[in-house]
């Protein structure tokens, strides 16, 4: 008998973890860098079919850069949000309108105040899907000539991905009283929410 039990509860958790590996399979990630990842991890967190948003570094030539190493410029590294996401739910061409409207990707190294290389409009593809897709709406936004000027978003191929400190990750969920954040992060976050009203989370 207690063997029998054993063999029962063995059994539930191999299904339990097939279950999980078989969820886990569906989602997806997309990784994109477009300016200060305070902001923008904001704004990819309010999307509905986003399971998780992480702030942090991709794209340099220094393993395990600390954020101090980045804002020299030197390292390479732009600030990024690595965002996993449920396909199902959300597609990666609507994750793609959501970047390239949340964001000015005609300047180069810069977002407004923010200067430098860490701050450069970048889309880092995981697959040859995501380069097309990438690609191509890149391409419709300068023949269409939305923003009057060219995109200088690059298209790069995913390089190794460092979180960026703890202190980063959920900052303006969880210093939206902050100044900054008051002044700078919220007014973003409620133009975002108007223009993208039906791409929410239900609160």
């Amino acid at each position: 008998m207690k063997k029998l039990l054993i063999m029962i509860m063995i059994l539930l958790s191999a299904g339990t973890a097939d279950t999980a590996d078989a969820q886990s399979a569906k989602l997806q990630k997309a990784t994109f860098g477009n300016g200060c990842f305070w902001c923008t991890e904001a704004i990819f967190q309010r999307l509905n079919g986003v399971t998780a948003v992480r702030s942090g570094y991709e794209g340099g030539s220094v393993a395990n850069p600390t954020y101090k190493e980045v804002c020299t410029g030197t390292t390479g590294h732009a600030e990024v949000l690595e965002i996993t996401y449920d396909p199902k739910k959300i597609s990666y061409d609507e994750l793609l309108e959501v970047f390239w409207k949340t964001h000015d990707p005609t300047t180069l190294n810069r977002q407004g105040n923010d200067v430098g290389p860490q701050y450069r409009s970048v889309v880092f593809y995981h697959d040859d899907t995501q380069k097309a897709l990438a690609e191509k709406y890149k391409k419709e936004l300068n023949d269409k000539n939305v923003y009057g000027k060219p995109v200088v978003t690059a298209v790069e191929k995913a390089a190794p991905f460092y979180p960026a400190e703890d202190y980063h990750q959920n900052y303006f969920n969880l210093n939206g009283n902050q100044p900054y954040c008051r002044a700078v992060i919220q007014p973003k976050v409620e133009k975002f929410e108007k223009v993208f009203k039906d791409k929410l989370k239900h609160k």
